[in-house]
């Protein structure tokens, strides 16, 4: 290995060029003579190898640094700013978090719409004005400022005292540098299997990684995220949050702190970390600064660049949630709730994976737990746990699956029954008899619709007769991102192309001419999304009498669909468009998730 003190420092011929493109400029602004600028590029050549010709002139007293930097502001294209006598907007300064400023070497200035100005010593520093945009969700205007004064602004508005006191704040240069170091240095020993995950144990339990570690799932959890993705790709590890249900860039680690980074999580959730041929499921809880509990589920899979790893993040207080929070109108809410009155019957929710069914059951047990009934649930896996209710956990591998599980709940004496999800005919069929002799069933199915449901329990061989007469309802659902109410603003759009004459069968005349919208035009607080938390798109229908009927005979879903809004459900694309009129999201949102046109 080459010893850094032994190496003289020469500069590359590009920057050669770049010494040389300035004294031009230098020259043609009359700020040095000719004989001047020859002279400076001749002890740069000569005496002053490794440093810059701005750094020569100043140090030579042959130019002033504030006409050195107008001139290269000047032939980048950009403003020079002198960040000394500037004004700065507090707000801006939130937008970048301290430790990021500091190892990017950038200063936010202001805002202007989606624009960021951002002063720089460099402002051709590709990488710093990329994370710069990662990290605002916002077009970056880079400026030039000197190095004194970039210093200065930093210390002033970026305390590092106040970044020590956070748990959120960025790992700095220096750390980064150790974390480096400290992996080199284990790449570096023989490959000895045996001693292998000894050496991954030390590593993951170094001070660096640790806190590396800590401040992914503390920054994770501060931003709200239900998802956490450690993606491994050829060359880094990619960190990318799922917030609103919409995957985000968080940060891009060196693919040496892959291993070490990935180890440490496994560690804290109990997992093998010398296996990484096969998938890993495990668990962790944290406890934040304002005292919540949250537990994380792990799961671990190989891929092509190493072990892929995603953290689900569950917040024990989404188990507290109340129906009439979630996004239900008024009439939608009444028909879900007299279901729920009964004693007995099948209610099922049904919609994709992250549609928000695991949450809606919950707060439907939250309305209905009182100490004179006896509910018990059957998980997989158990994601909330709530006072007053039993909660059990299916185990596959143990031989309690949701058919076994249920059965045996059924001698436990339950009044409200919730099975996590109905998978199979036998455990369809242990429902239907469940809900047949007096217990009220709650749980969720896979389909796209709330008539597909139907079909789908057909599907698993539960004759017709037992379908209409054990069903109590349906209710599909989606989520959609809410407008941002802190940037929330009205603005003018042509949705004229969009064929909204269906709309008109619910009550809903849409007049592109009258007709107001609103979005997020991107702040702080949605990190310039114009997004902040999530609601229900909801349609329901009770099973009615004339239901019933086209049930038995086997109608199909397209059938009983029209039949259930004859009755007056009201379909997924209605209900998010009564909530684009109300101003609670957008329309963008509800095209998403219900592909309407």
């Amino acid at each position: 290995m080459l010893n850094p003190t032994n190496v003289t420092a020469v500069r590359p011929v590009q920057d050669r060029d770049i010494d040389r493109t300035l004294a031009r400029a230098l020259v043609e602004r009359e700020v040095l003579s000719l004989q001047q600028a020859k002279a400076a590029l001749a002890q740069l050549k000569n005496g002053s190898r490794g440093k810059s010709l701005e750094e020569v002139l100043i140090e030579s007293k042959l130019a002033k640094e504030e006409d050195i930097l107008e001139t290269k502001a000047s032939l980048w294209h950009v403003p020079y700013i002198d960040l000394k006598n500037y004004e700065i907007d507090p707000e801006v300064i939130e937008l970048i978090p301290g430790g990021v400023a500091r190892q990017f070497r950038f200063f936010p200035l202001f805002r202007i719409d989606g624009t960021l100005l951002l002063a720089m010593t460099d402002p051709k520093d590709i990488k710093a004005i990329d994370k710069a945009t990662q990290v605002t969700h916002l077009e970056i205007s880079p400026a030039l400022t000197s190095k004194s004064a970039l210093d200065e602004a930093l210390d002033k508005y970026y305390p590092k005292s106040a970044e020590a006191s956070t748990s959120l704040a960025p790992v700095s240069n220096e750390e980064m540098q150790e974390m480096l170091e400290v992996i080199e240095a284990e790449q570096e020993k023989p490959d000895q299997s045996e001693v292998a995950a000894a050496d991954l144990m030390r590593q993951a339990e170094d001070a660096p990684v640790v806190k590396m570690a800590n401040m992914i799932l503390t920054q994770a959890i501060q931003e709200g995220a239900s998802d956490i993705h450690l993606n491994p790709e050829e060359n880094e590890l990619r960190i990318r949050f799922r917030v609103d249900g919409v995957l985000r860039d968080a940060f891009h680690l060196p693919k040496n702190l892959q291993e070490a980074i990935i180890s440490r999580i496994k560690i804290l959730s109990s997992l093998d970390i010398a296996e990484h041929r096969i998938p890993q499921d495990g668990k962790l809880r944290l406890r934040v600064s304002d005292g919540r509990e949250i537990d994380i589920r792990v799961s671990t899979l190989p891929s092509a660049y190493g072990e892929n790893c995603v953290l689900r993040v569950l917040d024990k207080s989404a188990a507290l949630m109340r129906l009439g929070n979630l996004g239900f109108e008024e009439d939608v809410l009444a028909r879900f709730e007299k279901m729920l009155s009964s004693s007995y019957g099948i209610i099922l929710v049904t919609g994709p994976t992250g549609s928000g069914k695991t949450t809606t059951l919950y707060a439907a047990l939250n309305m209905l737990s009182t100490v004179e009934r006896n509910i018990i649930t059957l998980e997989d896996p158990i994601e909330y746990k709530m006072p007053l209710i039993r909660q059990s956990q299916v185990n596959e591998k143990a031989g309690m699956t949701f058919a076994k599980g249920l059965r045996a709940i059924l001698r436990q004496d339950p009044d409200v029954v919730l099975v996590g999800e109905i998978r199979d005919t036998e455990t369809a069929q242990i429902a239907v008899q469940a809900a047949l002799t007096g217990h009220l069933v709650l749980s969720t199915l896979h389909t796209n619709s709330a008539a597909v449901a139907v079909t789908r329990l057909a599907d698993m061989n539960i004759e017709p007769f037992l379908i209409s007469t054990a069903v109590l309802g349906v209710q599909a659902q989606r989520l959609v991102r809410k407008i941002c109410s802190e940037c929330r603003e009205e603005y003018s759009a042509d949705y004229s192309y969009l064929n909204l004459d269906y709309l008109k069968r619910f009550g809903i005349d849409v007049d592109f001419k009258t007709m107001k919208f609103f979005h997020g035009k991107g702040c702080k607080k949605c990190k310039g999304t114009g997004y902040k938390g999530r609601m229900s798109i909801i349609e329901v229908f009770p099973v009615t009498e004339k239901l019933r009927e086209l049930i038995l005979k086997g109608g199909s879903a397209d059938e009983i669909n029209r039949a259930a809004i004859e009755e007056g459900m009201r379909p997924l694309a209605v209900d998010g468009w009564i909530k684009v009129l109300k101003g609670l999201t957008t329309v963008e949102e509800v095209m998403r998730v219900t592909n309407i046109t």
